[in-house]
């Protein structure tokens, strides 16, 4: 996991919400796509971006792909971030 993925991930809004809405617990690329008015494809780069930084996981049920936070990685982009500014945690 490289930092300036994680950070590139977190930058747009969307990507955040989509975060936000996985901390409840899994969900579908379907349920996740109702609360967006984006298109599919979009969505879908957007699912990429967080699955390359290792944000979420993704596992296939049937016909679904089921998201899940990987709240460890963030976890440790917090604490390159507060190393890199000095602060204890």
């Amino acid at each position: 996991m490289s930092v300036n993925t994680v950070f590139e991930a977190l930058a747009h809004p969307a990507r955040r919400k989509i975060l936000r809405l996985l901390r409840k617990g899994p969900l579908s690329a379907g349920e996740l796509a109702g609360h967006f008015d984006l298109a599919k494809p979009t969505l879908s780069v957007h699912f990429a971006k967080l699955r390359n930084a290792g944000l979420v996981s993704v596992e296939r049920q049937g016909t679904s792909l089921i998201y899940h936070l990987n709240a460890s990685v963030l976890e440790e982009a917090m604490a390159d971030m507060f190393d890199l500014i000095g602060k204890e945690q």
